[in-house]
């Protein structure tokens, strides 16, 4: 391992701080976990990616990202989920009905602050076009953010319902776009380019077999760790430090996914843990930070059915036991996810000349380096 990551910091020297780069690639292992084939939230079964980019002129860089948890009827068959609000400065419309009712019957959407609105509606009106769902009369749409004001004309409200069913239309399985791309087309994180990331954990057939995803919208700050090498700290670059450079709020938005039979409430846990995975990487969940978890389970034997003429459903859940596992899968792959969103990211210039670096590898490896961080 020492020898491949050696080798690998060298042609990293050698290329500078090229652009889009995997964690992995680099040499770091998060965690102690297998990975699953595309280490990406669309390793769990029927789980779909979408993103629509809007990069246009000197102003306009933003997007929405989709996450579809199953290609049928999510409304006709509801998957239980569950909301864990870290800090409640943000705008995750619809998180009450699922926190109340347990389930999820839209596909996710995320996209920046003043677009909330346009997402809803286009999630309502692609639900009741749905075939099957022509009597539906109340449709819980749930959608997240972060504010890339910073970089993009958030004022412009540039994206539209069309967008949004593109991201939805293109939405796939297989390996995920990450970085500069959809909603993270204007984030920032830790003062340098954010973004979309994402990661997995396949456990072995004698634990279950259970796979656990996650996605992340980063746009947030703090005092940035990769692996425990305090980066931050040797860049300079962090929440109250003497330059200011980090501003830390913004938001944070994460998905974990898992095809592990779990109710409402153990999905609810599962979601505090992997907010674990953002203090992970230095993340403080600040003042004007809005930090949201989202978690379901795509597990066939707790669907909910929208109609049913039986006063009873028996579902059979993981005990509270079998539990510790993905707590600690949901925790690795949030903090991977992370990093794969900065390392994937890249310079991007936006709104009235203003100019975000990507994450300086050339300065970042030869830190990781000093700490042996592998």
């Amino acid at each position: 391992m020492r020898k491949l990551f050696t080798t690998l910091f060298v042609f990293s020297l050698l290329t500078m701080s090229q652009a889009q780069t995997r964690a992995r690639a680099l040499g770091l292992r998060v965690g102690v976990l297998p990975t699953g084939r595309h280490n990406a939230i669309t390793d769990v079964g029927n789980v779909q990616v979408g993103h629509h980019t809007l990069r246009e002129g000197q102003n306009i860089r933003t997007g929405v990202t989709v996450i579809v948890p199953d290609t049928g009827n999510l409304f006709q068959n509801k998957i239980p989920a569950a909301i864990f609000v870290a800090n409640g400065f943000g705008k995750l419309a619809g998180s009450t009905q699922v926190q109340e009712l347990g389930n999820l019957e839209t596909p996710i959407a995320l996209t920046n602050t003043l677009n909330v609105s346009t997402a809803i509606d286009a999630l309502i009106e692609y639900t009741l076009n749905q075939p099957g769902n022509e009597k539906a009369q109340s449709v819980n749409a749930l959608v997240g953010e972060t504010n890339d004001g910073y970089l993009n004309d958030i004022r412009g409200r540039h994206l539209r319902k069309e967008h949004v069913w593109e991201a939805l239309k293109n939405a796939k399985s297989g390996p995920v776009a990450e970085g500069c791309v959809g909603a993270g087309t204007g984030t920032v994180c830790f003062n340098f380019k954010g973004g979309i990331g994402t990661a997995s954990r396949k456990f072995p057939a004698e634990l279950g077999g259970y796979t656990l995803g996650v996605l992340v919208q980063t746009n947030f700050g703090g005092v940035l760790e990769i692996n425990g090498a305090p980066v931050g700290k040797e860049l300079k670059q962090y929440y109250l430090s003497e330059y200011f450079k980090d501003k830390a709020d913004g938001s944070c938005m994460i998905v974990v996914a898992t095809d592990a039979p779990l109710d409402s409430r153990n999905l609810e846990r599962l979601a505090k843990r992997a907010f674990l995975g953002l203090g992970k990487t230095g993340g403080i969940a600040s003042n004007g930070s809005g930090d949201y978890v989202i978690a379901f389970s795509t597990a066939p034997e707790t669907r909910v059915k929208h109609d049913s003429k039986d006063l009873t459903q028996t579902q059979t859940v993981l005990r509270n036991d079998a539990m510790s596992g993905l707590f600690m899968a949901a925790i690795e792959a949030t903090e991977e996810a992370i990093l794969n969103s900065l390392f994937m990211a890249t310079t991007t210039e936006g709104k009235d000349g203003h100019k975000i670096e990507a994450i300086p590898l050339d300065k970042v490896l030869p830190i990781l380096k000093k700490y042996n961080i592998k």
